[in-house]
């Protein structure tokens, strides 16, 4: 570093140097994070998911106002919406994503506020002189550049907010889903605990015929092959029920003795009468897509930080302000002396250019992101609507047709059998079939519902996969069985 120093001379604008210095450094520290203004801003963004109910919790009278909310929302059976409110208000997760957000923004803030000043004293004594030496020093090249420090302090915190909404929203659909699973799953288990009982019942039956001589020993296996398949299927629903379960608890944030309060409802709530349109979809999804913002804030901060850098690298500047005081023991007085220095630092051995083509690369790769998620935006949310459509048409083609077609095969062969034309197992086979179309029903349903959250996610860009493959229960069960006709309508309805 290289010094160019003004010799030190009489003078009295120290002090007022000093009051211009302290103003400066004064403003320069004004760069803060507002962390209830970020929340606020993310419950404005995402409101129709956040129900402007996120909050971070910092005191502990506002824990114990969301361990009441929390109690009250576990007190009835919990709808969807009622999941995301307990979720906003109870899962810690969410709030370790609030704390992180604060950390993120702090950090990101932190570039706009300058270094702090270097003041240096000094006492050095000679035979009949004693001097005392003081500097205050600081980047001249940090004040300098402190408009465009700010500027890139002020996209970090944007970056931080798009973030800690993206992940909220993020959070809320995975709630939304998992609601969504574990209902649908607690209903399977219902009725696969129907049809194992119809299929034990069918298996006595057919052991006591073999028994009477009424029956082979082939249609007798069969009809313990139904029942034991129909017993694993079952089995396999209830593990399915508890792993959604425990999946939804874990994203609510449930202690145990929460969990066990837990009530969800005994069905997946109906289709809508008609679907969302694609241009609603459309209009709703606009330019203000949170993965597009994200993207230009980024790339806007790099930008900046590509131009503070090609500076910053290459040299740095500080100023100094002197005043020293010269006590003479022999005469008895004292005189001071005021001056200034400036170090320059020699690029010599470092140029900065690596440092300059990192952030120039870094820039690269953020327009080129940013130009990715434009293209992709579109295609995204046609994909997701996609989904969603075909969803819907599928659950309401088994609510309108299949399940209704097969409510009516199945009250003819009851009358069928009443007349004596068909035997007992001729009327428990044709209602397997029954039996699977309302199952089928089930999953369908359950992928509209999963298939609507990540549409309402993609919408506000956030793409997620709806993941409507379908779950282990007692669809397609090769004997899994035997209910009246009335009761799988009921189950399907």
């Amino acid at each position: 570093m290289t010094a160019l120093r003004r010799s030190p001379t009489p003078a009295r604008s120290f002090p007022r140097t000093a009051l211009v210095l302290a103003l400066t450094f004064a403003m320069a520290g004004c760069a803060s994070v507002d962390i209830d203004r970020v929340v606020g801003t993310s419950n404005d963004d995402a409101a129709d998911f956040t129900l402007g109910e996120l909050q971070l919790a910092r005191t502990p009278a506002q824990q114990r106002d969301r361990e009441a909310a929390a109690q009250g929302l576990l007190a009835q059976p919990l709808d969807q919406n009622a999941a995301v409110q307990l979720a906003l208000q109870n899962s810690p997760q969410l709030q370790a994503l609030l704390a992180q957000a604060w950390a993120d923004a702090a950090n990101g803030a932190q570039i706009g506020r300058l270094p702090n000043p270097v003041f240096d004293f000094e006492r050095m004594r000679t035979v009949d002189e004693l001097e005392f030496g003081r500097l205050l020093a600081f980047g001249l090249l940090d004040l300098i550049t402190l408009p465009q420090r700010y500027g890139i302090a002020q996209r970090r915190t944007a970056q931080a907010t798009l973030r800690l909404t993206r992940d909220v929203v993020a959070h809320v659909t995975q709630v939304r889903q998992a609601w969504v699973r574990a209902v649908a799953a607690e209903q399977s288990v219902a009725y696969a605990k129907q049809v194992n009982d119809a299929a034990q019942a069918s298996a006595e039956l057919g052991r006591r015929m073999q028994a009477a001589g009424n029956f082979s020993r082939l249609e007798r296996a069969r009809q313990q092959a139904f029942y034991a398949d129909a017993a694993t299927q079952w089995a396999s629903a209830r593990q399915t029920a508890t792993a959604t379960r425990a999946q939804l608890e874990r994203l609510l944030g449930l202690t145990e003795a929460q969990a066990a309060r837990l009530q969800l409802p005994a069905r997946l709530p109906d289709l809508p009468k008609t679907p969302t349109s694609p241009e609603r979809a459309a209009s709703t999804a606009s330019a203000a897509r949170l993965d597009v913002r994200l993207a230009q804030a980024s790339y806007e901060a790099a930008a900046r930080a590509q131009g503070l850098t090609r500076i910053t690298s290459l040299t740095d500047i500080e100023l100094g302000v002197r005043h020293d005081t010269m006590f003479d023991r022999g005469e008895g007085g004292s005189t001071h002396r005021n001056g200034y220095e400036v170090s320059v630092r020699l690029p010599l051995f470092d140029d900065g250019s690596l440092r300059r083509d990192a952030i120039g690369a870094q820039t690269l790769a953020l327009t080129h992101q940013l130009e990715a998620t434009l293209r992709a935006a579109g295609s995204q949310l046609r994909e997701s609507y996609g989904a969603y459509r075909t969803a819907y048409d599928i659950s309401r083609h088994y609510h309108d047709e299949v399940v209704p077609l097969r409510k009516l095969i199945a009250e003819e062969n009851v009358l069928r059998y009443n007349g004596m034309f068909i035997s007992v197992f001729e009327l428990l086979a044709d209602t397997r079939a029954q039996v699977n179309s309302v199952i089928a029903a089930i999953d369908a349903q359950r992928n509209y519902w999963l298939a609507d959250a990540a549409l309402q996610a993609a919408i506000v860009g956030v793409p997620l996969s709806g993941n409507t493959a379908p779950t282990a229960g007692v669809a397609g069960t090769p004997g899994g069985a035997m209910l009246a006709a009335q009761g799988g309508s009921d189950a399907a309805h």
